[in-house]
């Protein structure tokens, strides 16, 4: 049996800048990662490759696991806020917080990060204006990488971290146990490795795997929240005037029919919707570029409504995934509708959308989302979408197009300490996977942390 001092399980974003953290601070430490999906060069969605029009279920999917995780094939986008994105704050503060997310912004801008703007909220006069509708918009810095720069710059950390650590692909963690004070990891091809501590970092795609351990270990995990909402699509035009200022606008509006809270979530001007499977559930996503001659004429972005339960439901993820799933049984995957036919209570069909002045960017089925979603959450959505159209008119158009269902599922919360060290000593859980972090950042500047603290012991 191979023995390390450190074995990270999962490459997303907390494992990449933790391995990153780990060869910069405790160079004489013995590490190892083991990934379940492809190393970068090896991630190639179908659907991305234009060989196939729906998602067709890779195990793994190619764009939820991987090298740098779901995020490094996102449009990589990198929020500098304790407002959203994760608790990282209530364990660490939000100073310390704010300066782990500050590093890692420095450390993608020396791997090539660099050119991207720097956008903020902070001194936006769209506060004030969205004030006006008594829309909420967050203060946050936010840094856009783009799908591709995003993906040159995993490559060099990828290039620049490889020789210090020893990393598996597609490679899975099947168990774990603890002799002593040593953890054992046994992977699917029946290899042992041994070490001292054992960070998890599996992302959301690996939340249930996870709940697994901590319920194996018997570590306290805190029940979470799932959000539910669609994707909106629409001219882009519609929202330049907001996203030539601020790019990401996150902003938060209260129903007035249930007094519920809608909020826009991952702003993608000039991008392309696109699909991800968790678990073998396709749900809708976001993407955009950097490179202008990859952009599309159209600006997406998500409407969310979180939902969380109370005694004795405990299964939010799995009502999220339960809403999914009905909407890959009627559209064969992802549903897409007319905002005018949804409101007219219409399904959207082919002959309709040839008619449709917003042209898709996703190759979805022609439908009616009121068969998908709860009426709660599809009212909390067309009240915020015609809240949206006062400060960028065009929004509730006839043809702006809705897809669903998307789904951001959030791990349940597990009882760690200020280091994200679990009560089992030397076992740590830190990213998504942890239910602490939701972002980019936050899971990155978690894998910091966690670096940090075992470096002094290494």
């Amino acid at each position: 049996m191979d023995r390390y001092d450190i074995i990270i399980v999962g490459a997303g974003a907390s494992g990449v800048f933790a391995s990153y953290e780990l060869m910069e601070k405790a160079k004489n430490a013995k590490v190892l990662m083991l990934e379940k999906g492809n190393e970068l060069a090896g991630r190639k969605c179908p659907i991305i490759e234009g060989k196939v029009s729906h998602c067709i279920g890779c195990n793994p999917c190619q764009i939820m696991n991987g090298y740098g995780g779901a995020g490094s094939m996102s449009d990589g986008k990198y929020n500098i806020t304790t407002n959203f994105g994760g608790e990282l704050h209530r364990y660490v503060g939000k100073d310390k917080a704010l300066e782990l997310m500050r590093y890692v912004d420095e450390v993608l801008c020396s791997m090539g990060g660099s050119d991207a703007k720097l956008y903020s909220t902070a001194s936006s006069d769209l506060k004030t204006v969205a004030l006006r509708s008594d829309l909420h918009l967050l203060d946050a810095q936010v840094r856009h990488l783009g799908t591709d720069r995003n993906l040159k710059i995993l490559a060099k950390i990828f290039d620049y971290t490889k020789d210090y650590l020893t990393i598996k692909f597609n490679t899975t963690v099947v168990a774990v146990q603890k002799t002593g004070d040593e953890f054992v990891i046994e992977t699917d091809d029946g290899t042992q490795y041994g070490c001292k501590d054992l960070v998890l970092a599996t992302g959301r795609s690996g939340s249930k795997w996870l709940s697994d351990i901590m319920e194996q270990f018997k570590i306290p995990m805190m029940s979470n929240r799932v959000d539910i909402g669609l994707r909106v699509e629409l001219p882009a035009e519609v929202f330049a005037h907001i996203t030539d200022e601020v790019y990401e606008s996150k902003i938060v509006f209260k129903t007035d029919q249930y007094n519920d809270l809608v909020r826009t979530f991952c702003m993608n001007p000039y991008g392309e919707v696109v699909t991800e499977n968790t678990n073998g559930i396709i749900t809708v996503n976001g993407h955009s570029y950097a490179d202008p001659a990859l952009h599309t004429g159209n600006t997406n972005f998500a409407l969310l409504v979180s939902n969380k339960f109370t005694e004795p439901f405990k299964n939010s993820n799995e009502y999220g995934e339960s809403i999914a799933r009905i909407s890959n049984m009627l559209g064969g995957g992802v549903l897409m509708q007319r905002f005018g036919d949804l409101v007219r209570g219409r399904r959207s069909s082919e002959k309709r959308m040839e008619k449709c002045f917003t042209v898709p960017t996703l190759a979805a089925t022609p439908g009616d989302l009121s068969l998908v979603m709860p009426k709660r959450q599809l009212d909390d959505i067309i009240e915020m979408i015609h809240a949206l159209d006062r400060i960028a008119p065009g929004t509730a158009n006839d043809d702006t197009l809705l897809y669903g269902v998307e789904v951001k599922f959030y791990n349940s919360e597990v009882e760690v300490d200020e280091n994200l060290e679990t009560n089992v000593k030397g076992l740590y859980a830190m990213g998504d996977a942890s239910g602490v972090t939701h972002s980019l950042s936050q899971a990155s500047a978690s894998g910091v942390l966690i670096a940090r603290r075992l470096a002094e012991k290494y």
